[in-house]
């Protein structure tokens, strides 16, 4: 909803302010299908060029994460903390039986009381896999943790993919607006011959291609580009909480020690508090009774 508001926003103060300063839109709708035609199939071929398949599909889905906000809510970490602690608990008393909950998470009971993070790919691989390790005696915490920062930085790293794809075309959106108002000013200079008042609105339709390339720049492309990594950033801390609980559980904590370090990694907007962890935790205890 923030985004959307903000560009109801933008659009309400530029254009109203024009309008109240005795601007009249007359001229920028005439011109604005050439000019968009030029500016933004310029932008979208330099867009393909620039980006494989991959990346453009990714921007796709990155714009809907900027628009709707990010995947995991205040909830979702509460529920990985549980899931944590259930995994880790099962891990210390039974390695067997934590061996079939990470083979086949699927069918896993403890993966399905938390549905959404069982159905994340790149979550679930990264608890599995870890665990998996563990299981195999790879017990070395900072071992582990390097093999963590690693895997989490190049998730990290393709996260980021589709922002600053955009953030490049968003770079050149004002030289294109310049492209297409240097276009309009060729097709003013070849009508010279016109009367002044048709010079003028040429002239003036050739400005729209300058004032769009910087408006789409700096009020729309951009700043929507900004949220994208802003949110992908937001969901890979999501991620960071499961190396946390890990690497605390090497250190020989106990499971409720280790969600209670990763609790206090988690950013204060969604961080669960430690009431509702505990209570929550006392009921995955009285469930296990």
């Amino acid at each position: 909803m923030g985004p959307i508001l903000g560009i109801i926003i933008t659009l309400v103060m530029v254009f109203g302010g024009y309008l109240s300063a005795g601007g009249k839109l007359e001229i920028i709708m005439h011109s604005l299908p050439h000019e968009m035609m030029i500016i933004g199939g310029a932008a979208i071929g330099a867009f393909v060029v620039s980006n494989d398949f991959a990346t453009i599909k990714h921007v796709g889905g990155d714009i809907m994460k900027a628009l709707v906000g990010p995947k995991w809510k205040k909830k979702d970490y509460q529920d990985l903390l549980c899931l944590m602690y259930e995994l880790l608990r099962v891990a210390k008393e039974s390695p067997v039986q934590a061996e079939g909950h990470i083979e086949n998470p699927a069918e896993s009971t403890i993966f399905q009381r938390y549905p959404k993070i069982a159905k994340d790919h790149d979550a679930a691989d990264i608890i599995c896999d870890t665990i998996r390790s563990i299981l195999m005696n790879f017990d070395n915490p900072h071992q582990v943790e390097d093999l963590l920062e690693k895997q989490l930085e190049a998730m990290h790293h393709e996260s980021l993919h589709g922002g600053h794809a955009l953030t490049n075309i968003a770079d050149a959106l004002p030289a294109l607006g310049i492209v297409a108002a240097v276009l309009g000013v060729i097709k003013t200079m070849a009508s010279i011959d016109k009367p002044p008042e048709v010079l003028g609105q040429m002239i003036g339709g050739a400005l729209v291609g300058t004032f769009l390339g910087v408006f789409l720049a700096y009020s729309l492309v951009g700043p929507l580009a900004t949220r994208m990594i802003a949110v992908n950033e937001q969901e890979q801390r999501f991620y960071k909480l499961i190396r946390e609980c890990i690497v605390a559980h090497l250190q020989m904590h106990t499971p409720q020690m280790c969600v209670e370090v990763a609790r206090r990694n988690i950013s204060a907007h969604d961080r669960p508090n430690f009431a509702a962890i505990d209570e929550a935790l006392k009921e995955l205890k009285k469930a296990a009774a």
